[in-house]
């Protein structure tokens, strides 16, 4: 499945204007979430094709958001990359446990997250 639509899910808006900025660029289409409840919502209206995640977030965090989205049936198809300032060893591990596809830490490297989307492609 080529991965054409993208949800940001990132509470900060420089993130989220950066990443819809940089993908928009590449041809992609792209919606945002500021938080878990904003999430569901937009999974609700259409079922995007991948969607990068922080960790760090009022409320439910990247990681509980991450683990309900991969165990529901109706989005469980669906890729997660964490983008996130966590960088620990630890967090990268917990956050695969959770059911993300890869892991990138911040500042994002652009090629890097190109370069992972484009392999689960």
């Amino acid at each position: 499945m080529a991965i054409r639509n993208v949800l940001i899910v990132d509470d900060s808006k420089t993130e989220l204007m950066f990443m819809t900025d940089l993908l928009q660029k590449k041809g992609f289409t792209v919606r945002t979430a500021e938080n878990a409840e904003d999430a569901f919502r937009r999974l609700a209206e259409e079922k995007p094709d991948l969607i990068l995640m922080d960790v760090v977030m009022p409320g439910q965090n990247g990681f509980q958001l991450t683990r309900a989205i991969s165990r529901d049936p109706l989005y469980a198809d669906v890729p997660i990359i964490m983008c996130t300032s966590k960088n620990q060893e630890t967090d990268r591990v917990w956050g695969m446990r959770q059911g993300a596809r890869d892991y990138v830490t911040k500042p994002l490297d652009t090629e890097e997250l190109l370069a992972k989307i484009k392999a689960l492609n």
